[in-house]
């Protein structure tokens, strides 16, 4: 088994079935009752989430966002036998250093 491989070009798009489907999953949302969480201690209050969730639905340009993320190239690699996606950008300057910036839960790479 190949536990390694060389980087592959790996551009971010995500379907229009897979964003149509999640709109239609967050304007049809079966909302529970939000009794006693006035302080947050059960999670995200409802007057909270509710209107974040419409914003996902209707407000959120996910394609302004990939054309963001896609002005960096992106690449894909085994190492070890995990998939690992990493940015790639060329060094500047006269003696430009190497340097490996990495992320962990629960924060992406584009924080960064």
């Amino acid at each position: 088994m190949n536990t390694t491989s060389a980087p592959a070009p790996m551009p971010i798009h995500v379907g229009d079935d897979v964003l149509d489907d999640l709109r239609w999953r967050l304007s049809h949302t079966r909302w529970g009752d939000d009794a006693g969480n006035e302080d947050a201690r059960y999670g995200v209050p409802l007057h909270v989430l509710r209107p974040l969730a419409a914003y996902w639905a209707d407000e959120f340009d996910w394609r302004s966002a990939e054309r963001a993320i896609n002005a960096f190239d992106h690449f894909t690699a085994i190492v070890g036998g995990q998939r690992v996606h990493f940015l790639r950008r060329a060094g500047v300057g006269p003696a430009p250093i190497p340097l490996i910036l990495s992320h962990g839960w629960p924060w992406a790479f584009w924080h960064w």
